[in-house]
């Protein structure tokens, strides 16, 4: 298959672009390089076996061209951090709800059958129960969540105007290897720099799903028509505390950090836990029962690129 992927530069989008090589498919990556690092896709480079542009999907003219004779799009292009989204409001705005728009424009324009949409868990906002499901009402708490929500009406008006096929995927807190940013390097980080570990607020539940459980739904999604009739959440379905992953972390590095709570941030969600019920009925996944089963390795991992 010929296949699209906005952002795999990216965390999630070059895994994605691993698992798309390994299966032999033609791969074209767009990424702006923004929060995308070319070295994630670096060895795919070398072995020439995907086609990379520095392309910014804000620009329709820039990107339009790469959309033909395409059998899927997936959809990862984003400014995915939500400090970054709040602090710069119009960078993220047009592009994850502009750049969104353009992608859609683009399939529209060359007929490409499929487009998987990275959607997040921030659509629904503070959580009114717990786990939260599909239903739940979209009542985003921040500007990163609001651009989501937009990006999945888009999303759902292309698909009811015309002959393209769209999956949106609300992805909770993803965490593996080629994360930088988010809470788990961030507390990694602050312990192989003997420095405290802060939390906001002190109160919030977190739901955990590896990269690879992700990549595997992505993967599925190219051929699993239950996944369009509506949004499906993918997480663990277990909430994890941020007192809890900081007392795992520093257990399993030894470090001596201190866990110092802050007052909380207005932006966050302070509780989510997926309901995954719809995502273990349409999805092949095996959801293990520790959502952080993953931690060691990407501890492994990211002290050997501190030592190295």
């Amino acid at each position: 298959m010929k296949i699209l992927v906005t952002g795999g530069a990216g965390f999630i989008g070059s895994h994605l672009v691993d698992r798309l090589v390994e299966a032999e498919h033609e791969v074209t990556v767009l990424d702006n390089l923004y929060r995308g690092r070319q070295e994630n896709i670096q060895k795919h480079l070398q072995a020439q076996s995907i086609q990379f542009y520095q392309s910014d999907i804000r620009n329709f003219q820039e990107i339009e061209g790469h959309f033909k004779n395409l059998n899927a799009v997936f959809h990862l292009a984003a400014q995915s951090n939500v400090m970054g989204a709040v602090q710069d409001v119009d960078y993220s705005f047009y592009t994850n709800v502009v750049g969104t728009y353009n992608v859609l424009k683009a399939c529209q324009q060359h007929n490409v059958p499929r487009l998987i949409f990275t959607s997040s868990r921030e659509a629904y906002g503070e959580a009114r129960y717990l786990p939260v499901g599909e239903n739940h009402p979209l009542d985003s708490r921040n500007t990163y969540g609001a651009s989501k929500v937009a990006g999945e009406k888009y999303c759902q008006v292309f698909q009811n105007m015309g002959a393209l096929q769209v999956v949106i995927l609300r992805l909770a807190n993803v965490y593996g290897e080629r994360d930088f940013d988010r809470v788990i390097p961030i507390f990694l980080n602050n312990v192989f720099k003997k420095q405290d570990i802060h939390i906001y607020g002190g109160q919030q539940i977190i739901d955990f799903v590896s990269v690879e459980i992700v990549v595997e739904a992505l993967i599925q999604s190219l051929f699993n028509d239950e996944a369009l009739a509506g949004p499906t959440n993918v997480g663990s379905g277990k909430g994890t505390t941020l007192f809890d992953l900081a007392n795992r972390i520093m257990e399993l590095t030894r470090a001596e950090s201190q866990v110092v709570v802050d007052p909380p941030r207005s932006v966050e969600v302070v509780k989510f836990t997926a309901d995954v019920t719809r995502f273990k009925q349409i999805f092949n996944v095996n959801l293990n029962d520790d959502p952080l089963y993953y931690l060691p390795k990407m501890i492994e991992i990211l002290k050997y690129e501190q030592d190295d």
